[in-house]
């Protein structure tokens, strides 16, 4: 089996920060609340479940529902992954179908407790969330943290790129995909499959993203390039970058975006083009491996605005950040561009 084979070193927007810190201390310096964008419709027959959680990931949460609900896991629905070392507020769904319903407090725990229980007429998906809202703590801070004021500055401006986060490549997933693609693993579980090849998407992303960041047009328009209106997947060409279009790119209006690589053509053109094929021109086992798989070309954009980003510098060496990011993007990509953390 291919061996030792980690996600690429990742460049900065302003180099490496200049300030240490310590995250995760306790569940409670990394709260994340998901905002669904609607309201419970009150009736159907899947409950819709408001759960607040601690040192418990999404998926141990989702196999309690389904076994005090006699249901299978494929019946209990949510929208992201949420990290165990963290206080999340999660929406779930548990399909009953007819069933009775549990008694759901059976589960309640200091570490799980249920906010809202309400009928609702569909299965929740994953990415259907308008978002999700932070509030972390960031500890011990040593440095300069004039600059780590002036990156915060930056970032509630410009973004941070929109990289995929550590925790998308887990265990050695990279290793393990290549190997499936090489035909020296064989992978008979569907989610375990679901998972490499997600990590190989999120690599070559990644290694493409970090370029442009190398060559700083992460958060600009290049000829070619194809654009994400912001808030949505729609998607168009640029063929030539006019004073429109910067302007809209300014206003964090539209993003440029980069591959999820699958089958069919890049949809990129001229430089742009050019860029992502040079970057990704000894990657052909998993780019080939991805197109076999039957996954379609996507875009996702290379850019994240950080909304309603708050912070407050303490006396006592607490850096305490507030912020909201849309479904899909990584707190973490936020905090590496503002302090080096230890957890």
């Amino acid at each position: 089996m291919t061996k030792n084979i980690q996600p690429s070193a990742l460049q900065y927007v302003n180099h490496r920060p200049l300030v240490t810190g310590v995250i995760r201390s306790t569940a409670d310096d990394f709260q994340v609340d998901e905002d669904l964008g609607f309201e419970p419709a009150g009736r159907g027959e899947h409950i819709l479940l408001q759960i607040r959680k601690r040192h418990l990931n999404t998926e141990a949460v989702a196999r309690q529902l389904a076994k005090l609900a006699a249901v299978k896991l494929v019946d209990v629905g949510y929208a992201g992954l949420k990290d165990r070392m963290a206080s999340t507020s999660q929406w779930f769904t548990v399909n009953l179908a007819g069933k009775p319903e549990p008694d759901w407090t059976v589960l309640a725990s200091d570490d799980l407790q249920f906010i809202t229980v309400a009928r609702h007429d569909r299965k929740l998906r994953r990415g259907a969330l308008q978002g999700n809202r932070f509030a972390l703590v960031v500890r011990n801070l040593q440095g300069d943290v004039v600059d780590m004021e002036q990156r915060l500055t930056r970032i509630s401006q410009q973004g941070v790129p929109n990289y995929f986060g550590d925790q998308r490549f887990g265990h050695a997933n990279l290793e393990h995909a290549t190997a499936m693609f090489e035909g020296q693993l064989r992978v008979k579980d569907r989610h375990q499959r679901g998972l490499y090849l997600s990590s190989i998407r999120s690599e070559l992303f990644n290694r493409v993203l970090s370029h442009r960041v190398a060559v700083n047009n992460w958060n600009c328009a290049v000829d070619g390039d194809v654009m994400m209106l912001n808030g949505t997947h729609s998607i168009f060409p640029v063929m030539q970058v006019d004073a429109e279009i910067e302007q809209r790119v300014m206003q964090h209006d539209i993003h440029p975006t980069g591959p999820l690589w699958g089958r069919g053509e890049l949809r990129t053109c001229l430089w742009a083009r050019q860029m992502e094929e040079s970057v990704l021109q000894e990657c052909n086992v998993w780019r080939n491996g991805l197109e076999q798989a039957e996954l379609d070309q996507q875009r996702r954009a290379l850019r994240l605005k950080v909304n309603d980003l708050n912070w407050n510098l303490l006396s006592s060496g607490e850096l305490h950040l507030q912020f909201s990011l849309p479904p899909g993007s990584y707190a973490t990509m936020v905090l590496r561009e503002i302090v080096v953390c230890a957890v």
